[in-house]
């Protein structure tokens, strides 16, 4: 059943993305998880309570959070097939669409291009600022694009492929517990002193359901450029996760661009490796080069999925 869910799923987000008129009208699914992180957080994380002891809490806390995903997703699955019998599954894909993030994270990356293109560098940095984490109000044409192009690399794993390969695996439930895991990882799973012990668990958590998808979605980025092979099995490991150097080494190689490299992040400099031996130089050209090897990478997503139906 997973399979022409799938194919529906990414067929509904290819098509609508997620609507403005549903967001505000319903929100999205990623704002409970970080409720309830939130929630948890704040009575759980107290600064007078012992490293080990916030450690266990947020173990607790992604517990919580795991089980409550999984099992609204596996009710909803087996209800809908209950009621509806073989045409249930239509309703699981309706379900599945929002974890999927095709048409968000182009439209977002592609928004960046275009302020580049009409020499609108500070609506650049507002755009690329709504995609990345670290400081951009001093980057210029190139730190922009090249900002973009890493967070549309990093986030075909998360937000596409990932979800898709849980998907794949462990249908309604398991997309919908990742998608908790990637949230918590992304608010507390941080190495500063607030979070470290608290968001161990999800950090490490989310290296775990990343491994595989993030590999994969190296290859497809390979795959869809035409190269890049010799850069990723290179680079790879200089990233700080053991996941987002696979896709952004991946891309850094197929576009022939130098990514990563000094970062700053609330005003201090992180003096992070360079990943990929091309020009430092990029800017909207750049970007529509990294957004159709995306849309192919994608494409090859599409194709496993289909693939996967054939062979069942």
């Amino acid at each position: 059943m997973a399979e022409p869910v799938a194919l529906t799923a990414l067929a509904l987000d290819a098509a609508f993305g997620w609507p403005r008129a549903l967001y505000r009208c319903i929100g999205h699914p990623v704002g409970l998880f970080a409720h309830i992180i939130d929630g948890c957080e704040a009575h759980w994380n107290r600064p007078e309570s012992s490293f080990t002891r916030r450690r266990m809490l947020g173990a607790l806390t992604l517990a919580l959070l795991l089980l409550v995903t999984a099992g609204i997703g596996w009710t909803a699955q087996q209800g809908l097939l209950r009621i509806f019998g073989g045409w249930g599954w239509i309703g699981v894909a309706i379900l599945t669409w929002p974890a999927l993030a095709q048409r968000s994270l182009f439209d977002h990356v592609r928004a960046v291009g275009e302020r580049i293109d009409a020499g609108d560098l500070a609506g650049a940095r507002d755009a690329v600022g709504m995609i990345v984490g670290r400081d951009t109000a001093a980057l210029d044409e190139s730190g922009i694009a090249r900002a973009a192009i890493e967070s549309l690399a990093e986030s075909f794993c998360d937000g596409v492929a990932a979800p898709l390969f849980w998907l794949l695996l462990l249908g309604l439930p398991g997309i919908w517990a990742y998608k908790a895991a990637n949230t918590a990882d992304s608010l507390i799973g941080h190495r500063e002193e607030r979070w470290r012990a608290f968001g161990w668990a999800a950090a490490r958590f989310d290296d775990l359901t990343n491994w595989i998808p993030a590999r994969l979605s190296g290859l497809l980025l390979c795959l869809a450029g035409g190269g890049g092979w010799r850069i990723m099995k290179r680079d790879a490991r200089k990233h700080a996760s053991p996941n987002a150097g696979w896709p952004e080494a991946a891309m850094a190689g197929a576009l022939g661009l130098r990514l990563a490299g000094p970062i700053a992040y609330d005003g201090v400099m992180h003096d992070k490796p360079w990943i990929g031996d091309g020009a430092e130089g990029a800017g909207g050209e750049e970007i529509d080069r990294a957004l159709a090897i995306y849309l192919r990478a994608c494409l090859f997503l599409w194709l496993i999925a289909g693939g996967a139906l054939w062979l069942r």
